[in-house]
């Protein structure tokens, strides 16, 4: 995507969400979530999830919807959905039945009213990342606190591969929690 070096993550996320948005209405978005589907579904049969941790999609990102209803059918894993609070800022994961969401959480982002659960496997979107495994998100720093206070946990980045970036482009933060993968709908990168 963009191809100079930025230290300004505002604009480095603003410049990939436009991109983003644009790129998801074509014909080879909807080609690249079966893809990404494909190979996600390739990465997940490798850990057999207990409990998978997803998200509800948001500003053209994957839909993993559909990935969640193969998995629990597949491994008879759970689902989980996020919950973010912005005071004191935190997040954990509920219980999800794969159905439309029933809540929003306090950043306005759909999610559930179940029970909280931790997951063993989480799926983790990306706006931009590295093929490192560093993550640019929204600039909220729900995951990476999630992550930081569950290291047990397996984080799998979810990116279009468009949202690849250098090393330069995206220097790692000393709050950045390492992803374990990023998978994309044209490749798996792992560190």
């Amino acid at each position: 995507m963009p191809d100079t070096p930025t230290s300004d993550r505002t604009t480095l996320r603003q410049q990939l969400l436009a991109h983003r948005q644009t790129w998801s209405t074509t014909p080879e978005a909807a080609q690249a979530q079966i893809q990404l589907q494909a190979r996600l579904l390739e990465v997940l049969a490798q850990l057999e999830p207990m409990c998978l941790g997803l998200y509800w999609p948001m500003q053209g990102e994957f839909n993993p919807r559909d990935l969640a209803l193969i998995a629990a059918q597949q491994w008879n894993c759970h689902l989980a959905l996020p919950f973010a609070r912005r005071s004191p800022v935190d997040m954990h994961f509920r219980a999800w039945t794969g159905d439309t969401p029933d809540t929003v959480d306090e950043c306005k982002i759909a999610s559930t009213t179940g029970k909280p659960v931790e997951p063993d496997v989480v799926l983790v979107p990306c706006v931009g990342f590295t093929a490192k495994g560093w993550r640019l998100g929204y600039g909220g720093g729900y995951f990476d606190r999630y992550l930081a206070a569950h290291p047990g946990v397996t984080a799998i980045g979810v990116a279009w591969q468009a949202g690849l970036l250098s090393d330069e482009q995206l220097r790692q933060q000393p709050h950045d929690q390492a992803l374990m993968a990023v998978v994309t709908e044209k490749q798996t990168f792992s560190d």
